[in-house]
């Protein structure tokens, strides 16, 4: 049986200008945030008197990054002296190939240091469409293609064009931490819809259909998925889009960032080369994760050319068009050859050494529950058995109550940073990115496994 979606409303505190009533937030709880109300401090006190320190509703409406959050709790205790391994941050340790930083520095020299038109280059949109066609069996011409600074922005920027208020997002979890920020934003609801971790945290049919009503508007897939590393074979990718093309008002966005690092058997599909499925689909990739070019942000949707138009419209008024310098590196990137080419095959194979270490190590950790990551470089691994009423550990203060509260001893006595699955709609699990050396992940691994067994409940 299917487990029911969740549509929870949220009513954030604070006081709003003018008489305003607490806002309805149509999203998940904000509970353990820590953050649901802010305040400016000011050198005049009567501005708060004023009102004029309260920021907008829409701010209290989402919550802040937990991956960032804890990223800049590790760094701060790295700038106190102590030892901390990040396995927070979901960024490659590899460097960005040379031949895409020298293409990028010939750029420069060359003077392509100016804007570039709001969507991006022909020659790039060009390189795009080729790929497509190539490795995705997707046909799109250049009006369909909007590049961006980063697939975060394509993504939001693709739900802005495609909701309005009142329409409903179905967010399989668990998710990505900015789906359902994205969709607060555009005054939308997520409907998050809970996976399991014995079906590899893939969304079945029968859930996805448990999860539709008239309002339904958007389904957000990621495949290779953050945080799980679930890969959607074509059968299950077909089973769903048959569900889909039963409601003629329901949409699909394709998160594919991390098409390329994927582990054989497994394959890489997308959703919009499904029959019937093209005019559904707005596809959203880039390069930051299969090409190590995190820090250039560079991403770009692919959609319909109406939706793409859309898109394009709201990037017009929010940023403009991406980096010219970035978008130079891009076409280096995609010239590398198939698939990323031979630099991103090796990164691939290490990743995939270091995929099957964290199997081996967390799999003899006793009560721990994981399922195989087949693409990305996410681990998420059920740790229930480690937190609870009662459970404590000696040296740390209070209850590990949480999955929250488990990372914060982790991080406190063995000196790794891990994600709470919370953050992705699953509080039973945690994510640990295996983005870094193999000897770096050994260490860690001896870490956390030595923290574990000194958990008691008392």
């Amino acid at each position: 049986m299917a487990s029911a979606p969740l549509r929870t409303s949220v009513h954030t505190t604070g006081t709003w200008p003018r008489g305003r009533s607490k806002q309805r937030a149509t999203r998940q709880s904000l509970r353990g945030s820590g953050m649901n109300h802010l305040t400016c401090v000011c050198a005049d006190s009567s501005v708060h008197a004023q009102g004029l320190s309260e920021v907008s509703r829409r701010v209290h409406s989402i919550r802040p990054s937990k991956t960032m959050a804890i990223t800049d709790k590790a760094q701060s205790m790295k700038e106190d002296g102590v030892r901390v391994i990040g396995l927070a941050a979901g960024e490659p340790d590899f460097d960005t190939p040379a031949p895409i930083c020298d293409a990028a520095v010939a750029a420069i020299q060359a003077g392509r240091t100016r804007y570039t038109p709001n969507t991006g280059t022909s020659s790039l949109k060009h390189l795009i469409c080729a790929k497509l066609s190539k490795e995705n069996g997707l046909e799109y011409g250049e009006d369909c293609i909007v590049l961006s600074n980063g697939a975060k922005q394509s993504i939001a920027q693709a739900i802005l064009a495609t909701c309005d208020p009142g329409d409903e997002v179905i967010v399989p979890a668990p998710y990505w931490v900015s789906y359902p920020e994205m969709v607060t934003l555009a005054g939308a609801e997520s409907v998050i819809v809970p996976t399991k971790v014995e079906n590899d945290f893939l969304l079945t049919p029968e859930e996805l259909t448990a999860s539709i009503t008239e309002r339904s508007r958007v389904l957000i897939l990621c495949s290779p998925s953050n945080p799980t590393g679930a890969v959607y074979p074509l059968e299950r990718l077909q089973a769903l889009a048959d569900v889909v093309s039963q409601h003629p008002r329901l949409l699909v966005i394709s998160d594919e960032i991390y098409e390329h690092i994927i582990y054989a058997p497994a394959e890489h599909h997308s959703f919009g080369a499904l029959p019937g499925m093209f005019d559904r689909t707005l596809t959203v990739n880039g390069f930051s994760k299969c090409f190590a070019m995190t820090g250039w942000r560079l991403g770009y949707l692919a959609a319909p050319a109406h939706f793409a138009s859309g898109a394009a419209k709201i990037q017009s008024q929010l940023t403009s068009g991406a980096s010219s310098v970035a978008q130079a590196a891009g076409e280096c990137a995609l010239q590398l050859g198939p698939n990323g080419g031979e630099p991103v095959q090796r990164m691939v194979a290490a990743y995939k050494e270091r995929r099957d270490f964290m199997m081996g190590a967390l799999q003899a950790i006793p009560k721990v529950r994981v399922a195989e990551p087949r693409g990305a470089f996410y681990v998420f691994p059920n740790v229930e058995a480690y937190f609870g009423a009662g459970m404590t550990a000696e040296g740390f203060e209070g209850e590990i109550s949480s999955v929250s509260r488990l990372c914060e001893y982790l991080l406190e006595t063995a000196g790794v940073a891990l994600v709470p699955g919370d953050a992705f709609g699953e509080p039973q699990c945690l994510r640990i990115s295996y983005a870094t050396s193999l000897s770096v992940l050994q260490e860690a691994m001896g870490s956390i496994a030595s923290a574990l067994s000194r958990i008691q409940r008392q």
